[in-house]
C-alpha cells in the first residue's frame, strides 16, 4: 500500500483523550492530529519520539491530519518505525487477498471488507469462490513487540510480536463469533498484521488480557486460524512482507 501523498515528519508531544495527539512540526507549530488507534499503544508514547502524519485531509474534517507511525529507540539501541493507524491492516489484507498472497488463502477471489455477521457484528472480510465455504477473517494491528508475553513489562524488547495491548472484550467477542462460523462449516481465520520491523514471531499478550489469550487458544483449538504477518513500514507506504510463526507456549493451560 502506497501512500497518496508524502508524510509529514513530527515529534510526539503528548497523546490524550485517546484520539488526539499533539505533535511538533519542523517549523516549530504545535499540531493536534487525529490518533486512529484505541489501543494503550504501549511502548510507543514517549515524548520526543519522531512521528509521521498524514495530510491534510478533507476540509469537512475537524482534525486535518493522522498519526500514521511513530518511531521508538528499543533499549538495545535499535530505531524502529512502528504503524499506528488500525485502518491500515485492513487496506493491506484486501490487497493480499486481491493479489493471492494471503497464505494459505490463495483460492478466494471474491474478498469483500465489512459484512455483516449476525444482527450487531461486523467481520472484517468474507473471502468467497465457487465450490468453496466461506472465509472470514477479522485483522488485527499489532504495534507490541515483547520477550515476554506473559508481563506486562518490559516492552520493545525481544522479537515476539504479542496482542492486544490492553483488554479487548469487543476481540474476545469477535474470536467466539469466529468459531461459531466454524461450527457451522465454514472457515475463519484471525489475520495479525506486524506493523514493525523487528519481530520474528507472534504469540497473544498474556500480561495485557489473559482472557482474550486463553479464549484466542480454545478457537484455535475449535479450528479457528491464525495468520501472522509482518509488514515493512515506510515513508512511501506500509507493505506486507512475511508471514511470522505463531507461539502458545505462555499461555495458562498449555
Amino acid at each position: 500500500m502506497w501512500y497518496s501523498h508524502p508524510l509529514t515528519n513530527a515529534v510526539l508531544l503528548k497523546r490524550y483523550k485517546r484520539f488526539l495527539v499533539d505533535v511538533l512540526l519542523p517549523s516549530g507549530e504545535t499540531l493536534t492530529v487525529h490518533c486512529p488507534n484505541s489501543g494503550s499503544m504501549a511502548g510507543l508514547l514517549e515524548e520526543g519520539n519522531p512521528v509521521r502524519i498524514s495530510g491534510p485531509h478533507g476540509a469537512h474534517r475537524k482534525l486535518r491530519f493522522t498519526l500514521e507511525q511513530i518511531r521508538i529507540r528499543r533499549p538495545d539501541g535499535r530505531r524502529v518505525w512502528v504503524g499506528v493507524n488500525t485502518s491500515i491492516p485492513n487496506v493491506l489484507a484486501e490487497e493480499a487477498a486481491r493479489l493471492k498472497r494471503l497464505p494459505g488463502l490463495h483460492f478466494y477471489t471474491e474478498p469483500r471488507r465489512e459484512v455483516k455477521l449476525g444482527e450487531r457484528s461486523r467481520i472484517d472480510m468474507l473471502l468467497s469462490a465457487p465450490e468453496l465455504p466461506p472465509c472470514w477473517v477479522e485483522v488485527k494491528n499489532v504495534t507490541l513487540v515483547q520477550e515476554d508475553t506473559t508481563l506486562k513489562l518490559p516492552v520493545n524488547t525481544g522479537t515476539i510480536a504479542a496482542f492486544p495491548d490492553a483488554v479487548t472484550a469487543r476481540g474476545r467477542k469477535h474470536l467466539l463469533e469466529l468459531a461459531d462460523r466454524v461450527h457451522a462449516g465454514e472457515r475463519a481465520v484471525m489475520l495479525y498484521v506486524v506493523q514493525r520491523g523487528d519481530a520474528e514471531s507472534f504469540a497473544p499478550a498474556v500480561g495485557f488480557d489473559p482472557e482474550y489469550s486463553r479464549t484466542l487458544q480454545e478457537v484455535v483449538k475449535r479450528g479457528v486460524e491464525v495468520i501472522a504477518m509482518r509488514a515493512r513500514v515506510s515513508a512511501r507506504g506500509v507493505f506486507l512482507r512475511r508471514v511470522l510463526p505463531t507461539v502458545f507456549d505462555g499461555l495458562a493451560g498449555n
